[in-house]
Order: C-alpha cells, then sequence, then structure tokens
C-alpha cells in the first residue's frame, strides 16, 4: 500500500492529504514548514460566493466535502451580500485551523508542523525522498507539491514592495522552495496586467479593537460594512495589481469594504496609514496582516507547476500539485478542489490505474482544462482565474454551470457516474 507525502500544508495540502487516505493510502504525511496549517487560509475566510458555491457543492457530491465541513464549523456569518458577490460564508480565522486539524486527526494523517523541506532526492523521473532543514529523510511513493506560490522572501522584494511582514513569515520559518523546480522543471511566472511579474495579494485584516464601536458593531451584526471614501483618499490604481481580481471592481475603489472573518478584513492589497487613518471610524485603525498593509502585500504566482488535467507534474513521474502550483486559481475553495483531485490521484498513480480527469461538463473540471489551457498563452499569463468572480465566473454563467441549485448540481455529477468518487478507495484490481 502506498506513502503518500504532501509537501505544504494549507488548504491545497490538506486536501490532498484527505483525499489520499481516503482513496486506500496507507500512509499519509504532510509537511507543513510554519507552526500552523492553511498557510493564506488562516488570513483569508470567504467561502461559498459567487460560483465557489457550485464548486463547493460539486465537491461534496464527489464525496470530497470533509474541508468544507469544517469551514462550517468555524462560520461566522451565511448568506451574507457585499457588491458583486453573492451568498457568501465567512468562516473565523481563529477557529478555521483546529477545525481542519480536527479532519486530519479523524483519517489518522501524520501531520508535522515547522518541517521545512529544502531539498529532494532523485532516482531517474521519481523523486525518492524530500529532505528537511534537520536532515531528516523523507521517504514516499508518490509526492503532492501544494507549497503556494508566495515567497521566498526576495520575490516580494524583487516584484513587490519588499517583505511586509505577512502570514507567510519568511523570516521566522525559513523560505518556501519549489519541489518541482527541485527536480529539473521549469516552472512559470504569472503575470500583472502590465506586464510584470506576480501578483499582490488581494486584502489586509484590520485589528478589529482599533476602529470605531459602531463600526464593529455593525460588523459583528450583518459580517459586512461599506464606509464611502472621500475622492482624494481614494486608491483605484491599486485594483490593478491584485491577485484577486474579483474584487477588481468600482466599488471597491469607492469604498472602505470590511468583511467580519473574526479579523476585520479590508478589501483592498494595502492601505497607506495616514490616509485610512483620515476616514471616519478609522481614526485608530491598525493592521493585523500584513503588519506593513500600508505599503504593500505579499507577492504570489512566481512558480506555477506545468502539468495536465489530472495535476500530474509533467517532467516528474511522480509528482502531483494542487492550489496555486496548479494555477492562476486564487482561493480557497480552488485550492480545496485541485488539492483533493491530486492527493486521490496520487492514489492512482502508485496504483497503475489510469488518472481520474474530471469532465468539463463540472465547473471544477472545466476549471482546471480551462486554466491549464489559457496559461499557454502570454495573454492567459496576465490573467487570474477564480470560481467567484471576473473572467472565469463570466465563463460559467456562459456554459450554464453557475447554479444554486444543490439538486441540479448532484444531478450533474450524477451523469458523470462520478457520486463519491473521492469517497471510495480506489480499486487495486
Amino acid at each position: 500500500m502506498p506513502t503518500v507525502v504532501v509537501i505544504g500544508g494549507g488548504w491545497a495540502g490538506c486536501g490532498a492529504a484527505v483525499a489520499a487516505k481516503k482513496a486506500g493510502a496507507e500512509k499519509v504525511v504532510l509537511l507543513e514548514r510554519t507552526d500552523m496549517l492553511l498557510g493564506t487560509g488562516l488570513v483569508g475566510g470567504i467561502m461559498r460566493n459567487n460560483g465557489r458555491f457550485t464548486a463547493t457543492e460539486e465537491a461534496y457530491a464527489l464525496g470530497g466535502g470533509d474541508l468544507f465541513d469544517a469551514v462550517e464549523e468555524a462560520a461566522r456569518h451565511r448568506n451574507i451580500e457585499f457588491p458583486g458577490h453573492l451568498h457568501v460564508t465567512l468562516y473565523d480565522v481563529a477557529r478555521i485551523e483546529p477545525a481542519v486539524r480536527k479532519v486530519l486527526d479523524k483519517y489518522g494523517i501524520i501531520y508535522n508542523t515547522q518541517v521545512r523541506v529544502r531539498d529532494i532526492t532523485m532516482n531517474g523521473a521519481q523523486i525518492k525522498s524530500v529532505i528537511t532543514d534537520s536532515d531528516a529523510e523523507i521517504y514516499g511513493d508518490v509526492f503532492v507539491e501544494a507549497t503556494g506560490t508566495a515567497g521566498p522572501q526576495g520575490h516580494c522584494s524583487k516584484y513587490g514592495n519588499g517583505c511586509v511582514m505577512c502570514i507567510i513569515r519568511c523570516p521566522a520559518f525559513g523560505p518556501r522552495i519549489s519541489v518541482a523546480s527541485r527536480a529539473g522543471v521549469t516552472e512559470m511566472i504569472g503575470r500583472k496586467g502590465d506586464g510584470s511579474y506576480g501578483a499582490m495579494s488581494g486584502s489586509c485584516k484590520l485589528h478589529k479593537e482599533s476602529l470605531s464601536q459602531s463600526l464593529v458593531k455593525e460588523l459583528n451584526t450583518k459580517g459586512v460594512v461599506i464606509v464611502p471614501i472621500p475622492a482624494e483618499l481614494r486608491k483605484s490604481e491599486s485594483l490593478t495589481i491584485k491577485a484577486c481580481q474579483q474584487y477588481a471592481l468600482k466599488e471597491f475603489a469607492e469604498n472602505i469594504i470590511l468583511l467580519d472573518t473574526g479579523h476585520a478584513k479590508l478589501m483592498s492589497p494595502y492601505y497607506p496609514l495616514n490616509k485610512l487613518r483620515k476616514i471616519p471610524g478609522f481614526e485608530n485603525a491598525r493592521f493585523e496582516d500584513p503588519y506593513a498593509g500600508s505599503t504593500g502585500n505579499s507577492i504570489r504566482f512566481t512558480a506555477l507547476s506545468p502539468r495536465d488535467n489530472a495535476l500530474k507534474v509533467k517532467g516528474v513521474d511522480n509528482l502531483f500539485c494542487g492550489g496555486e502550483k496548479a494555477g492562476l486559481l486564487v482561493g480557497h475553495t480552488e485550492a480545496i478542489v485541485t488539492g483533493t483531485l491530486a492527493g486521490h490521484n496520487s492514489v492512482r498513480q502508485v496504483h497503475g490505474k489510469n488518472l481520474l480527469v474530471l469532465p468539463e461538463s463540472l465547473a471544477i473540471g472545466d476549471a482546471i482544462a480551462h486554466v491549464n489551457e489559457r496559461m499557454q498563452t502570454e495573454e492567459g499569463l496576465k490573467l487570474k482565474y477564480t470560481f467567484s468572480g471576473a473572467n472565469y465566473f463570466q465563463r460559467m454563467q456562459e456554459k450554464g454551470l453557475y447554479t444554486t441549485d444543490v439538486n441540479v448540481i448532484k444531478e450533474r455529477v450524477e451523469k458523470t457516474g462520478l457520486t463519491d468518487i473521492f469517497a471510495k478507495p480506489v480499486k487495486i484490481f
């Protein structure tokens, strides 16, 4: 029975670990370089908005809903709206990581934090082991890379505004390395609209108690607060540098939009503190993440692995990828579903079974295929793709893939013959 090693404990890595175990892996080892799981999921919090509702329910119908159950357990608000986004669930960023650990414990997954992979060993075109900072060598039959695309620290200086002390915490826990790159794979770099490399994370978090009592009360009650920005304090130019292009709307330039994720999530990649504090209610505002949110945010999409639609990395016989490593996909839902497919296929690979490619009649399958195709073009590398907005959500609507009718989604999955496919062990014989 196979041993699956997952590198990176964000949403994609956790999704891969759960899926591999459910697919029949005897042993699943999850390695995370920091002291907590989930990475940017620790400061995220937005789920089920727009087409993410459809993708979430597809995941449930496919048998891969475990991490979405954790989201529900940690939810602060359900079915709220803010500009451009409907039927939103906001989870509590302080409660989500323990909820995810419970899922991993349930399946007997071995997860180790503060274990940074610094190198690998190869046997021909296969990865034999990963080597950690403590010189431990961890062997596996198949590997899933879910290390994300933010960091190392130098990338934020090279492509952004320098290290802004974000939740990735490179100075404390060491830089992220690319397993695919160590294996000799030439990776791609995403671009901003102007052609420069990388993309800036799309939001900041404010310390809620630093806001006025009236703002905090409204935020806790409604889950969302919208405050008009005086014209002279607007910074609409920052919208074009965001990774999260689903929020690059006029309303986000003309208003302060806050979401309650435990923190006050500010839907802007950064905001000069001297300007922010001139807006009523924000006189004492303080950034919670990144701490230097007055000057910039973390830079992402600097290490995209070439892969097929089964999420197998091209050029390495036993490496799969999920989350941002799998392409210009933005968001937690996107990370979970790609990680789930990668983890499931890792077990199929060991057993010599045909790898699963989700059909394009499903939103998840269509997104994986569409992003893969678009990443082969110069123009496609300048775009970001998400179920929740921008160009891909428009594609979902045009293809009739977007729906909030759960029964329709279940029937759609049933027609593919893949109902509960992620809940079943891979058949060996």
